[in-house]
């Protein structure tokens, strides 16, 4: 069992533009802006998707935050190449497909389309602002119900 005094609470996002940045995860996923505050001299925007804190903020007076690499398929994964975070991940409770259509209708790009994962389950990646990438997988839940129905 791991270590029961831990829970995982944020992600935190450095941003040239905070606003931006936080009204993106509110028009492509229906995240919610739970405050708008001034940190250390930055904007800093806490947005709820899913049960969890994306903390987005701009730039501190003396930081010089350079430019994040994109994420890019390999033979047969994808990766940043870099170290540190590659991307975070949310589970998707719905049609996948059916939500990635979704998203590219309101201008979202996939640099990782739409595929089976390792373990069998639908995922992609969106390129969300700032550099960072999101992988989306299909619910397991919702994979059994679509296997049983015969879209799968």
């Amino acid at each position: 069992m791991s270590n029961p005094a831990f829970k995982f609470d944020h992600v935190h996002i450095i941003s040239d533009d905070p606003h931006a940045s936080a009204d993106w995860y509110v028009r492509m996923f229906g995240a919610a802006i739970r405050a708008d505050t001034v940190a250390r001299g930055a904007p800093q925007i806490f947005v709820d998707l899913g049960g969890m804190t994306i903390l987005i903020r701009g730039k501190r007076p003396g930081e010089a935050p350079g430019a994040a690499r994109p994420i890019r398929q390999y033979a047969d994964f994808s990766s940043h190449d870099a170290w540190g975070t590659d991307h975070f991940g949310f589970l998707y409770r719905g049609d996948l497909e059916a939500f990635c259509d979704e998203l590219r209708a309101k201008g979202a790009t996939l640099p990782v389309e739409l595929k089976k994962g390792v373990n069998g389950s639908l995922l992609c990646y969106v390129a969300a602002p700032d550099g960072v990438s999101i992988e989306l997988m299909q619910c397991e839940v919702f994979d059994v119900a679509r296997r049983v129905d015969g879209r799968l």
